[in-house]
């Protein structure tokens, strides 16, 4: 396995196992009733760390092939990163609440 599978699969385990904890924590906190004001957080935080998983696994691909020097994966991957990032920032632009 090289050096790329590995750092990937750490990222994608990771961001999987950090959104699951906070996905579930927050739904049993806002089932019990006790603590709604902690919950609402801890769900906004395991969608948000969910969505930016992907992004996190392009952004490591981009590295790793600078670092190899393979730049036209280093280019095809940037490339797919900015347009990540352009949706992200489309999305928050574009549905701002008035």
């Amino acid at each position: 396995m090289t050096r790329l599978e590995r750092s990937i699969g750490m990222v994608l385990r990771a961001g999987v196992a950090v959104s699951s904890a906070c996905l579930a924590a927050g739904l049993l906190l806002s089932l019990s009733g006790l603590a709604a004001s902690i919950a609402t957080p801890l769900l906004q935080t395991g969608i948000l760390v969910l969505i930016c998983t992907p992004a996190a696994r392009v952004l490591i691909s981009t590295v790793e092939y600078v670092t190899q020097g393979d730049w036209q994966f280093a280019a095809l991957t940037a490339i797919v990163l900015l347009e990540l990032i352009a949706s992200a920032v489309a999305a928050l632009v574009f549905n701002r609440r008035l």
